[in-house]
Order: structure tokens, then sequence, then C-alpha cells
């Protein structure tokens, strides 16, 4: 294993340690904790997502210029660059939706529930499973 497959392999695994935390173990307890209203989960939420996001942009950066220096193939590049697509995704389509209903709730208003989330959820399954199946790749 080169260098940069190892830093691909470990840098993947690390991604999946915080997607895992954050999105599937904290976001959801969060709620669930007594005095936790959903203005102060919501709160709590964009810091905490906004600080996750921009720590899985570093990652990604990161990943795509170790397999641009490496010798990886498909089996490990594809299903990264799914992973990598998947973060664009829910930084540029998704989050926007997601701070403005926040955004509505944190003021005050009753805001309807958002088919947003189920879209940021559903694009954190794909880029959990694609960075699983890429880190594995790399391991081989």
């Amino acid at each position: 294993m080169d260098g940069a497959t190892a830093v691909v392999a470990a840098i993947t695994f690390s991604w999946i340690g915080i997607v895992v935390a954050i999105s599937f173990i904290e976001a959801p307890l969060k709620f669930r904790a007594p005095g936790i209203t959903v203005p102060l989960g919501l709160g709590i939420g964009r810091l905490v997502f906004r600080a996750v996001n921009a720590l899985e942009t570093v990652l990604a950066v990161v990943i795509v210029v170790a397999l641009v220096v490496g010798s990886m193939g498909p089996a490990t590049w594809v299903p990264l660059a799914i992973a990598v697509a998947a973060l664009v995704l829910q930084l540029v389509a998704v989050r926007p939706a997601l701070t403005k209903r926040s955004d509505a709730v944190l003021a005050g208003e009753d805001a309807p529930r958002s088919h947003a989330h189920l879209a940021y959820v559903g694009l954190e399954v794909i880029k959990l499973v694609a960075l699983l199946v890429g880190g594995v790749a790399a391991l081989r």
C-alpha cells in the first residue's frame, strides 16, 4: 500500500466514524434529552452540522488530492467520488432549505416539516455506503 492509498483509507474510515457519530447517533438523540426544545435542538444542530460539514469538506479535499496523486483503481475512486458528490449535494442543494426552515423556527414561526431533512438523511446513507465501499477497496 503506497502513501496516498494509506491516506485515503485512514481518512475514509475517520469520515465514516464522524458521519455515524453525528448524523446517526448525536442528531436524533439530542431531541430526547430532558429540557431540549425543538428551537434549542435546531440551534445546537446548526452549530454541530456547520462544524461537521466544514471538517467533511477538508476530508473530501484530502481524499481527492490523494486520489489524484495516487494510483488507485476505479473500485476505490468511483465510490469515493460518489461520497464527495453526496457531500456537495448536501451543502449546495439541501442545507440552504434546512437553514431556511430552522431560521423560521428559531424566529418563532410554526414552519411546516421539511422534505429537505429526508433528502439530507438519504444523502448521508449514500455517503456512508460509498465511503465504506471505497475504504474497503483502498485496503485491498
